[in-house]
């Protein structure tokens, strides 16, 4: 697939190594040298300078026979006017915009082919806000991902000493809760893919991804470590898009004081939101979290642009007795450097991003995409096309379906019935099919296995 990129910063630059790696043809546009330059030593692709809206730009990289264009610069703008262009200019069929502003994506009429050109708005801050929220409802999760429209999840726990199913092995899981239907997809074991088994037996601090109905995660998580109660109270870092976005979903159930350092954005932030405390000053300035009883906080959430202003504040936080500390945290290689230590929970806003992205990507019918552990590995959720002579998995048990190696299938939904995969299922014409994959390599593959042969018509 020819794709064009245009900006080069954190979230291009994630994009461009998603998908550079998959044999796509990738051209990524940016007016900083530099940025490109820096791509060019990392990454088999090319690279235009200019302005990412200006046809002749366009055309240099490539838009006249292009498949794609994925528009994500800093500016909004710029990239609806480029979205336009390649629409008007070049008949570009897939048209993907970042959208920041919540005032443009609060009018879907803009987005169209009567209106702007635009197939696909993405906005990473509420992607983000969604991320965070889903991780506040399910205290003690790593992470949550919803397939199906919500109706299945995939949920990543770490183990600990004193859960049921620690030291045991893996098939006890169904004798302990016997009306609980869940299926464990994917064990990771000091950074290393564990293939599930029955066999299996679970050790502390493993890092366990298992897929259940919303109903039952709390069920499955009591085997795997002590239940967190639920959080009341917490404290976000940061009043830009993101925390007041966050501080508005939740202030409806929870306690929620926010941190901002900017007297005026202060002022906006308590006119738009009805019951959050908003609080001027500096979210790692000690005094003031001890004033407002940081010891007795649930979550504590830095969500700052400023990746080592997150972190510190995050850290002493959890040092003040925060019972829970998440930092936003945009450069990969600080992720990796603080997920697992003072941090409960290190977010990633390109991980959570890619996948919205990706999807639109794939080969075959995929209508969801999630990026696991910092991008090496995939939850995707395929449609079945077809019937038995077209397709490679209808009509066919899973022990018998030729599944790359590391990938795993962990539940069917078929219409409004939700089935954990199990050896002897069959996949019927139109299932969705949640796979997880431990290796991302593998995606041409898995795509090859729900593409419809051309018998099918």
């Amino acid at each position: 697939m020819k794709i064009i990129i245009l900006g080069a910063g954190q979230v291009g630059t994630s994009v461009a190594a998603n998908l550079v790696s998959e044999a796509n043809d990738i051209t990524v546009v940016d007016h900083n040298p530099e940025l490109l330059r820096e791509l060019q030593d990392r990454f088999d692709l090319r690279t235009i300078l200019g302005h990412g809206a200006h046809p002749d730009v366009l055309r240099r990289a490539g838009a006249e026979d292009a498949d794609m264009i994925i528009a994500v610069t800093n500016s909004d703008e710029t990239n609806m006017v480029a979205c336009q262009v390649a629409y008007t200019l070049f008949h570009t069929p897939t048209k993907i915009a970042r959208v920041r502003a919540q005032s443009f994506l609060d009018q879907p009429k803009l987005f169209g082919t009567d209106a702007l050109p635009i197939d696909y708005p993405i906005s990473p801050e509420a992607l983000v806000t969604e991320y965070i929220l889903r991780l506040v409802e399910n205290p003690g999760t790593l992470q949550v991902l919803d397939f199906a429209g919500g109706r299945i999840r995939l949920v990543a726990v770490k183990a600990y000493y004193g859960g049921p199913l620690v030291g045991h092995e893996l098939r006890t899981l169904h004798e302990h809760m016997p009306k609980v239907d869940a299926r464990v997809a994917a064990i990771y074991r000091h950074d290393r893919a564990i293939e599930p088994q029955g066999d299996t037996v679970i050790e502390a601090d493993d890092e366990i991804f298992f897929v259940a109905a919303p109903g039952h995660i709390r069920s499955v998580m009591s085997e795997l470590r002590r239940l967190d109660r639920p959080y009341k109270r917490l404290i976000i870092a940061g009043g830009g898009n993101i925390g007041t976005r966050l501080a508005g979903a939740l202030e409806v159930n929870y306690r929620v004081k926010v941190i901002e350092r900017d007297l005026k954005r202060c002022k906006r932030i308590a006119e738009s939101l009805e019951k959050t405390i908003v609080l001027h000053g500096d979210a790692a300035d000690r005094e003031l979290l001890l004033e407002e009883n940081i010891e007795n906080t649930d979550v504590f959430c830095a969500v700052t642009d400023d990746d080592e202003a997150n972190i510190l504040s995050a850290m002493l936080a959890k040092r003040l007795g925060a019972r829970k500390v998440m930092a936003l945290i945009n450069r990969p290689s600080y992720v990796e450097l603080v997920q697992s230590g003072a941090i409960d929970i290190a977010i990633s806003p390109q991980q959570a991003t890619i996948g919205s992205l990706l999807k639109h990507i794939r080969r075959g019918d995929v209508v969801v995409v999630h990026s696991l552990r910092r991008g090496a590995a995939e939850a995707i959720e395929a449609i079945a096309h077809g019937d038995e002579t077209s397709s490679k998995v209808i009509g066919r048990s899973i022990e018998n379906i030729k599944l790359p190696r590391g990938t795993s299938i962990g539940a069917i939904v078929r219409g409004d019935e939700v089935l954990m995969a199990h050896h002897d299922t069959v996949i019927a014409p139109e299932d969705h099919v949640i796979l997880f994959l431990q290796d991302k390599a593998r995606i041409p593959e898995v795509e090859r296995l729900f593409q419809v042969g051309v018998t099918f018509l």
